[in-house]
């Protein structure tokens, strides 16, 4: 079924064929890009914008040859000058169909294209070469219409065939109806052979170039779901699961105390507004600190380090990045005018990791060394950094902390914690 454009009241916001298309060399011819695309979805106005450039390099085509045609000779070749001609006109006025549905214009295109042709090579025989300009319609085709329009695309490239052949087998030299002289002949099987050489090129350009682009968007929506590692595991088995037991690993959690309370006062707007200033220093710190975020839930904050690749040093980068989040929401509150105070909880142990789903998959990671860092977020203090037994042994005399004492967890029991204070012989960045 084709598209019709949708109507006035249902129309997304205008955007030029330029826009649409990063083409700002096409100046003064994107006026004639825009004719008619307004009203379609995105990717179909894209497709209609090249489609318009397309049929004006289609009428430039035609007026070069009805030049040449006349130039040997208006009266010997006045029917190819006359077809040219009326190329020229439905080139021009083939946009004007897009208001029939999305479709219309390249259909009117191809047939007017393919019968001037076949007459062309009729009036002049198969040695002018004029039939090798049915292999780029196939080639343009597929890059144009694409899967979305397959039925078109292969009737496209079977009639492109079949008049190819019929071309080649029904007028050979001595059936041609014009006498054409040498010279025009060769002429045309050298624009003809550059032509469909050139258009075949770029169309195939443009699909790998288009395939690229489409495989590093999707690596990248990938990089912002998933660790880098498991992103390799995937492609290498895309059907395999992921499932991992990891021995020793550490887990942060971090929330901001008293938040609900406060975004209820300030509105939606400027409650987005701080998450995503917090949010965003603190993805680009667990990138500086080699850690991993898994999730963000609210005003909370996961992350995790050890889990989907070995690192010896996994408590110590959690501490690392758990020191410098204080600041950031530090400075985030004077920005904002705010006041903010973050409480966060670290500990290590065995952990599970997988990937979860299938549609709207994620990484995630659980097991009780998961529960024990989310209570000891949630039985913190604000702005002070809890840690289990297990971070405090690991992390060593490399960083000072602080016994709290036994605190009683719920759903854990009576553990020993400490509270994280600093990285001996680090002295803390400023607030910025």
């Amino acid at each position: 079924m084709s598209l019709r454009p949708i109507s006035q009241t249902d129309r997304p916001p205008r955007e030029g064929a330029t826009e649409l298309l990063n083409l700002k060399w096409l100046g003064p011819l994107r006026r004639f890009a825009e004719i008619g695309i307004a009203g379609y979805p995105r990717e179909v106005r894209l497709r209609l914008a090249i489609i318009n450039v397309m049929a004006l390099l289609i009428a430039f085509a035609s007026m070069t040859y009805v030049v040449t045609y006349a130039s040997f000779g208006v009266m010997k070749y006045w029917p190819l000058i006359v077809v040219n001609l009326g190329l020229v006109v439905v080139a021009l006025l083939a946009p004007l169909a897009h208001r029939i549905n999305d479709i219309a214009a390249i259909v009117l295109i191809w047939v007017a294209e393919y019968a001037a042709l076949f007459f062309f090579v009729r009036e002049l025989g198969h040695n002018s070469g004029i039939q090798l300009n049915y292999i780029i319609g196939a080639a343009v085709a597929f890059a144009i219409c694409g899967w979305g329009h397959i039925r078109l695309v292969v009737a496209a490239v079977l009639s492109g065939l079949a008049l190819h052949l019929a071309a080649w087998f029904l007028y050979p030299p001595g059936s041609a109806r014009i006498a054409a002289d040498p010279a025009l002949l060769h002429n045309l099987y050298v624009s003809s052979a550059v032509t469909t050489f050139g258009i075949v090129a770029l169309v195939v350009g443009y699909a790998l170039n288009k395939a690229d682009r489409a495989r590093a968007e999707a690596d990248k929506l990938l990089a912002n779901i998933l660790p880098e590692p498991i992103i390799d595991r995937l492609k290498q088995v895309p059907e395999g699961r992921i499932a991992d037991a990891v021995p020793d690993a550490s887990v942060l959690f971090s929330d901001l105390v008293g938040f609900t309370a406060l975004s209820q006062k300030i509105g939606a707007a400027r409650t987005v507004e701080i998450l995503d200033s917090l949010v965003t220093e603190f993805d680009r710190l667990a990138v500086e600190h080699g850690v991993e975020k898994i999730k963000t839930i609210g005003d909370g904050y996961m992350a995790v380090a050890g889990v989907s690749q070995h690192q010896a040093d996994h408590c110590a980068r959690l501490a690392r990045l758990a020191l410098a989040l204080p600041r950031v929401v530090a400075a985030v509150s004077k920005t904002h005018d705010v006041e903010l105070r973050i409480r966060i909880g670290i500990a290590s142990g065995p952990v599970m990791a997988g990937v979860i789903g299938a549609d709207k998959f994620s990484y995630d990671v659980w097991g009780e060394t998961v529960n024990f860092a989310a209570r000891l977020e949630s039985h913190g203090l604000p702005g002070e950094i809890q840690v289990s037994s297990n971070v405090r042994e690991a992390l060593g005399d490399a960083f000072l902390l602080t016994e709290r004492g036994p605190i009683s967890i719920k759903g854990v029991g009576t553990r020993e914690t400490w509270f994280l204070i600093e990285e001996m012989g680090v002295a803390p960045d400023p607030i910025s």
